[in-house]
């Protein structure tokens, strides 16, 4: 009997941590991509910049983030969503996997945007539907969430510049790193006044933190997070867009928190020194 009781005392222990475990939000395209793309764009048609838009961040300066490459993605059942990307050569950038496949929906195109405060005009505008998705990505967990997309050759210039990939074993806990996008300020947030590109500055915290929130099957050794410590973080929009810290890519957004990206819980991302052989080998 004591051992029986002990084991229930296991089982309800294991079943209320699952519980309390925050699901990441699933099917970015459905859930998010293309409501946002719609947005965006006619909050750009309607030119009325006087907002902000990547949560508790801030406006960037054209130029402030030269290697960010915004993605208009064309679904295979031709609805447009939306994602971010950093540049690495002048013909390869990195994006999250799921902003190809997010498990339910394909896409067959994305146009790069980079040189641009703004998404769906300006700029230099690349199509292409050259991507390669990691072998091992798993669209349920979002575990090896990132991809490689091949472009025509694209000229630096002022707006328009490569960035470096992070290497080592440094884990970067602790370290204030900036994260950029054309995604929502928060969940809830109204997207119709300057819809442009924004930044915030985010702290990285340990993994082992991070799986208190997201559970020890979700954050795994390639995984970075950020805290959410204040309402600062990415937002649905962000997808596969770039975080920097010290001038080196650290991170490729990957998800947030099923309930929104205001809700004070870390932000995820795919962890770049994990996939730094397999990137170089592809660019």
């Amino acid at each position: 009997m004591k051992l029986f009781l002990v084991v229930l005392c296991g089982v309800a222990a294991l079943s209320a941590r699952a519980a309390a475990e925050e699901p990441i939000l699933q099917y970015y395209h459905d859930s998010a991509g293309v409501a946002l793309a719609e947005l965006i764009r006619q909050s750009e048609e309607a030119a009325d910049f006087d907002g902000s838009r990547i949560a508790g961040g801030s406006l960037a300066n054209l130029g402030a983030y030269p290697y960010l490459g915004g993605l208009v993605v064309t679904l295979n059942d031709g609805r447009t969503s939306v994602c971010g990307s950093t540049m690495l050569t002048n013909t390869r950038f990195v994006t999250a996997a799921h902003c190809w496949f997010d498990g339910r929906n394909n896409a067959r195109q994305v146009t790069v945007v980079v040189g641009s405060a703004t998404l769906f005009s300006g700029g230099t505008r690349v199509n292409t539907n050259n991507v390669q998705i990691h072998g091992s990505y798993n669209s349920a967990t979002l575990h090896n969430d990132v991809a490689i997309i091949a472009t025509w050759h694209i000229g630096y210039s002022n707006n328009i510049r490569n960035i470096g990939l992070a290497s080592g074993t440094n884990q970067f806990a602790g370290t204030w790193a900036w994260a950029a996008g054309f995604g929502r300020t928060g969940n809830n947030a109204v997207i119709g006044n300057n819809q442009r590109l924004s930044h915030v500055q985010v702290q990285v915290i340990t993994n082992a933190v991070c799986a208190q929130t997201y559970g020890p099957n979700a954050i795994i050794a390639s995984t970075l997070c950020t805290s959410g410590a204040g309402g600062r973080g990415v937002c649905p929009g962000d997808s596969g867009g770039p975080l920097v810290a010290n001038n080196q890519l650290i991170g490729v957004i990957s998800f947030t928190a099923q309930r929104g990206c205001q809700a004070g819980m870390p932000s995820g991302y795919a962890r770049v020194t994990s996939f730094r052989s397999w990137i170089v080998s592809r660019i």
